[in-house]
């Protein structure tokens, strides 16, 4: 069979569980001895495990196989996670990641791992820490799988404490005994097929062979498990029977005696042999149907006989499916022609003046705008995608820096367009890294200041109006104006007379400038005002707008303002002579007539009077050299007043043709970039209209 069909799936799949990996290490890392952490981290890492033999990336699946005995030791208390634990399985799910990314890339995921493999094993040894004895050492190190079928499915103490605790509350314990086909050529995916229709509803306690010797194909046809749920045998038959090239199955109920008998009679074959791998890990169970967790979480001990079963619940459905980013992005563009067409019609229908065709149009304009929701909302993701990368990030460059700081993250659900977020990661992390390096103060520092020593990082999302607001604040030093403005006038970006002159806000600003950094020893993270002019153009080129609020010992506050979308605006479209602009009206604060007396000229520049203020007029007409139209003819001038964070500017049009939804296109690679003109859209009548980008004006 082939795999490769399979590929992109395995793919997607693997970068969601090592996500969640290094999301519940972190969440274990502040609880050490929470178990039912550690049980979620182990049904991951071997479900992780098992799609990587399956696919025969052996590498991956044996980092990950160590991973997985080091964290059975863990929730069998047989082993207390320690900073030294923490540190190396980070370590090996960053390996874990490049080679997911290698096989992205059409590699083959092979790495060498060979130093994380050894800590892993001295861990498992308890060499890692001499305060580990040798007989805690021998009595948790994984022996040798049994031979026969009898040694391997021999149950120890907890283990048949479960099933005598859920025969006893009214569940169903079965022996199951399932047989591959001969000619099956790829028996490992089989019977994970079995496994995960199983684990849908209800709990494996026991499998022989082992799972790993089973993903590895190292059995032979068959396979054995005591199994607990509330389906009836002949509904359970019928489930694995169902399953291509399973050639039988066997489904024996248990009751207490039942139970007992067959122990007794396996423990006798195999009392000379070691007791094996404990129960297989639930994969994607229901939290209702846990009984070893609950019993694990709650501290019991499997000799008392009071491991809390709860009743398996029915079988979650999945109600999401995966589609390619690159079928959305048909699907926008498809939808765009027919916006475009159903302007036209629009136009076409009011001409026409026919009731009945009027009445047809305007049933579809709703149609079609339902449709428009429907499309922008299936590319909408929630910018969680982006945020759940950097808790791991934060908490490897506070360990690197020495620091002490805690990352709040709030209003992740908050959904943007999937063009926007694919664009805003590397830019927030130049912002993070500044917080973490330049922002929070050392620990000492922090004490002699009187701030606790644990420094706090909030990254926040919300929506507002036809924007997204993501906002980086810290509790650190501020920026200091002095400091700041000496390194500009050091480095020839501006004069003294400038700096002199110079708001706190126009201050904070100069960290954008290019090149710019106050650091006064360059470090491997950054120094503040490294990289952020790079922060400031991709966001900008996104429509959208960065700010600064510092207050100096109280902390810094980044606001990064973006669009919710790239694709479809609203925008007031306007005409000067025989051309149409359209300007988004995210950036439109209002809209005026202003007569000739009432212009102003401040230093050769046009001004006029706007809310007790002053803001520049700018003339499109002039600027875009549009050859038959003249305003110093006019004796009222239209002006459009946009923004662009605190700042305003006025833009001259001659007329006002109203509001409309366009479609954003490309000017292409063959035309120049045109200041001032971010896209083009195509019109009802086909005419195209160059789309303003009010950002350029306001300078």
């Amino acid at each position: 069979m082939d795999m490769n069909q399979y590929l992109n799936m395995f793919i997607d799949e693997s970068n969601d569980h090592l996500q969640s990996l290094n999301e519940k290490m972190l969440q274990l890392e502040s609880s050490p001895t929470d178990l039912g952490i550690v049980q979620v981290i182990f049904r991951s890492a071997h479900t992780l495990k098992g799609m990587a033999a399956t696919m025969g990336f052996e590498d991956l699946a044996s980092l990950t196989h160590q991973m997985e005995n080091v964290l059975d030791l863990v929730r069998n208390n047989k082993l207390a996670m320690q900073e030294f634990i923490f540190d190396t399985f980070f370590k090996g799910l960053d390996a874990l990641e490049s080679m997911v990314q290698n096989i992205t890339e059409g590699g083959d995921g092979k790495a060498d791992v060979s130093s994380i493999v050894a800590s892993l094993q001295s861990i498992v040894r308890g060499d890692f820490q001499k305060s580990h004895t040798d007989a805690v050492t021998e009595a948790v190190t994984p022996k040798k799988a049994a031979d026969s079928e009898s040694e391997g499915l021999v149950l120890d103490q907890f283990q048949y404490s479960v099933l005598e605790q859920s025969i006893s509350e009214g569940h169903r314990v079965y022996y199951i005994q399932v047989t591959i086909s001969s000619e099956s050529q790829l028996k490992a995916a089989r019977a994970f097929m079995v496994f995960n229709t199983l684990e849908n509803s209800g709990e494996i306690v026991k499998a022989y062979p082992s799972v790993q010797d089973i993903e590895q194909e190292k059995f032979e046809q068959n396979f054995s498990l005591y199994y607990i749920t509330q389906k009836e045998v002949g509904e359970l038959e019928k489930e694995i029977a169902g399953i291509s090239e399973i050639e039988s199955v066997s489904v024996v109920q248990l009751d207490q005696e039942s139970l007992k008998q067959m122990s007794e009679v396996k423990a006798g074959l195999a009392e000379t042999a070691a007791v094996q791998e404990a129960q297989v890990a639930v994969q994607q169970q229901p939290a209702a149907s846990q009984p070893q967790s609950s019993t694990a979480a709650s501290g019991a001990k499997p000799s008392d006989g009071k491991a809390q079963v709860a009743k398996p619940a029915a079988p979650t459905h999945n109600r999401t499916i995966r589609v390619d980013i690159e079928r959305l992005d048909v699907l926008m563009n498809l939808f765009s022609e027919l916006l475009i067409d159903r302007v036209r019609l629009e136009q076409l229908a009011s001409e026409a003046s026919n009731p009945a065709l009027t009445e047809t149009v305007e049933h579809m304009s709703r149609v079609s705008s339902d449709l428009q929701n429907v499309v922008l909302k299936l590319r909408m993701v929630p910018v969680d995608t982006v945020f759940n990368r950097f808790p791991r990030m934060v908490r490897d460059l506070a360990k690197s820096l020495d620091k002490k700081l805690d990352l709040v993250i709030t209003g992740a659900d908050t959904e943007m367009d999937r063009t926007v977020i694919d664009e805003i990661g590397d830019p927030l992390v130049h912002l993070l890294r500044n917080s973490v390096d330049h922002g929070i103060e050392s620990v000492e520092t922090r004490i002699a200041a009187g701030k606790p020593e644990t420094g706090t990082v909030h990254l926040r999302a919300f929506h507002s109006g036809n924007n997204v607001f993501i906002e980086i604040e810290d509790d650190g030093s501020g920026i200091n104006r002095e400091k700041v403005l000496k390194s500009a006038i050091s480095k020839g970006i501006m004069t003294e007379e400038q700096a002199a002159a110079m708001s706190d806000e126009e201050a904070h600003q100069v960290l954008f400038a290019p090149g710019f950094s106050t650091a006064e020893v360059i470090s491997d993270v950054s120094g503040r005002g490294v990289g952020l002019d790079v922060v400031k153009s991709k966001i900008t080129s996104l429509g959208g707008n960065v700010t600064i609020h510092s207050v100096l010992g109280k902390g810094t506050n980044f606001s990064v303002q973006l669009p919710l979308t790239l694709s479809i605006i609203a925008a007031m479209m306007i005409q000067i002579g025989s051309e149409k602009y359209a300007i988004p009206l995210s950036s439109i604060v209002e809209t005026a007539i202003v007569k000739r007396t009432q212009i102003r000229s401040v230093h050769g520049n046009k001004m006029i009077a706007f809310r007790e203020s002053h803001i520049p007029l700018i003339s499109l007409s002039q600027l875009f050299e549009v050859p038959d139209f003249n305003e110093d003819e006019e004796e009222e001038t239209e002006v459009v007043v946009i923004r662009k964070g605190d700042r305003l500017a006025a833009l001259s049009v001659q007329d006002f043709l109203g509001q409309s939804e366009i479609v954003l296109k490309n000017l292409g690679k063959y035309l120049p970039n045109i200041q001032g003109i971010s896209g083009a859209t195509i019109l009802g009548d086909g005419q195209v209209a160059l789309i303003i980008d009010p950002n350029v004006f306001i300078k």
